[in-house]
């Protein structure tokens, strides 16, 4: 029988409420608050922190304050920068490329319910993956939907709602987000 970590990561309902979920959500938290109390600390030690919650990170610069779930669902490639106050909702993988910049208040949200409302009272919640290729540039306030994949050397405009897959060598924006020229 599947536990409840390994149904959100499969993509099937799951309940978040599980005492597993739990603890690793707090765990994050603590790491969380304690990486945004940091703000003047020597880089070593955010990065130190960082290592503790990542799945995988090498070289990457996040601004304080920054949120997820879970951390461990995040892989993240070398030379990765997010501004200010980005949100990544880690329920499902999300992976992320090399020199990958994030604007500030990104929000990556691989978090998804059921649409049919009586089915979503019941509780239960679905993830789907995330993927950011190499070279993307996410512009400021953007909003990366569940099961997105972002194609290398894309570059997505400030305030863009990514509903679907963009692409490798676009600048892609809009609500939902489309493109708008090949690069």
């Amino acid at each position: 029988m599947k536990t409840e970590r390994q149904k959100m990561l499969d993509g099937e309902l799951y309940i978040a409420a599980d005492a597993e979920l739990t603890e690793m959500r707090e765990r994050a938290r603590q790491l969380l608050h304690q990486y945004n109390q940091m703000i003047a600390s020597p880089t070593e030690e955010k990065t130190g922190v960082l290592k503790q919650l990542l799945s995988k990170c090498s070289t990457i610069d996040i601004q304080p304050p920054f949120f997820c779930d879970y951390g461990t669902n995040i892989i993240a490639g070398d030379n990765l920068f997010m501004n200010f106050n980005c949100v990544v909702l880690d329920c499902a993988l999300v992976t992320i490329g090399n020199n990958v910049q994030f604007g500030p208040y990104i929000q990556v949200y691989t978090a998804t319910h059921p649409l049919v409302a009586a089915e979503r009272i019941k509780g239960p919640e679905l993830a789907k993956p995330i993927t950011i290729g190499d070279n993307v540039w996410i512009g400021g306030g953007a909003i990366i939907c569940p099961g997105v994949t972002i194609g290398e050397n894309t570059t997505i405009g400030s305030g863009s709602v990514v509903t679907r897959d963009v692409p490798a060598n676009v600048f892609a924006a809009g609500n939902p987000c489309r493109v708008i020229k090949n690069l």
